[in-house]
């Protein structure tokens, strides 16, 4: 079967990588994580249900301007569909390798996706629904799925700070993918928790569930006496606060600064940025193993 260009572009697998900290914040909290499966949850969720979603996604909007990674989108076709039933399939096989509760949690994920996007429920539309489905799914869920799967016992008393924390996370980078597309969200009918704030109201709350979400991971990591990951953590968040400051500061004075491409810089600096943190008290906590 010959893949259709915008099949490939749609299902935008290169975005699924901005979502990659809550992964590595769920690793490096495991003492002994079992590598094999590591590698393959990091397949099911960042090759295949990440990427299914956001087919499924841009099949039901068909957007004809900028979306999260593509500044053209192309325009779906049927084929899409069809791609993203087989990936969502594909994923349920290989989570049973995983186990019963890890596949469950991608089937509940995939059944969130599509409840966010299709046209009969349309939970993206309602500003409050739609962003607790992305930040609990997208957060705590994919903790709970990472944490649990990767354990060599497969534990299932996993943190339910870090799941708090992981939802927070998502929870202030969020509103801000959504800013740049408040114009042609209205034309769609949806109306997303962003547009309800307002510019100036999404960087305010965005900066305040981020406050949170620090505060949460500084007293996750004091409790667990993991004093130099801390440190190098909030290190590694520096350039995300220097780059927050500056774009709200354009977009105060100019709110046509709330563009797409300071969209995007702001996604690939905070995931970078806190990803390398994850990565590098992961490594930390490697070499002390």
């Amino acid at each position: 079967m010959r893949i259709n260009p915008s099949t490939f572009q749609l299902l935008r697998i290169h975005f699924s990588f901005f979502l990659m900290p809550v992964y590595w914040f769920a690793l490096s909290q495991l003492l002994h994580p079992d590598p094999w499966r590591a590698i393959l949850i990091f397949f099911i969720i960042h090759f295949l249900l990440y990427p299914s979603s956001n087919g499924y996604n841009s099949y039901m909007d068909r957007d004809q301007e900028s979306i999260g990674g593509l500044k053209t989108p192309l325009a779906p076709t049927r084929q899409l569909f069809y791609v993203t039933l087989i990936m969502d399939l594909l994923a349920l096989l290989l989570s049973l390798f995983i186990s019963i509760y890890f596949c469950t949690g991608a089937l509940l994920y995939i059944l969130a996706s599509r409840a966010y996007s299709a046209r009969q429920i349309r939970l993206k539309k309602y500003p409050v629904p739609g962003y607790l489905t992305v930040i609990i799914f997208q957060g705590a869920l994919i903790f709970f799925m990472v944490y649990h799967g990767a354990d060599p016992g497969l534990t299932l008393q996993v943190p339910v700070l870090g799941m708090i924390a992981a939802s927070l996370l998502i929870g202030g980078f969020y509103p801000l993918t959504q800013i740049y597309q408040h114009a042609a969200d209205a034309r769609d009918g949806v109306r997303t928790l962003s547009a309800a704030l307002g510019y100036r109201g999404t960087f305010i709350f965005s900066g305040i569930i981020y406050t949170i979400a620090f505060a949460m991971l500084s007293f996750f990591f004091l409790t667990s006496l993991e004093i130099k990951e801390l440190w190098v953590f909030a290190t590694c968040m520096i350039p995300v606060i220097v780059y927050f400051m500056y774009w709200a500061g354009k977009v105060w004075r100019d709110p046509a600064q709330a563009s797409f491409g300071h969209t995007m810089r702001m996604n690939l600096i905070a995931s970078l940025c806190t990803s390398l943190g994850f990565i590098v008290v992961f490594l930390m906590h490697y070499n002390l193993r």
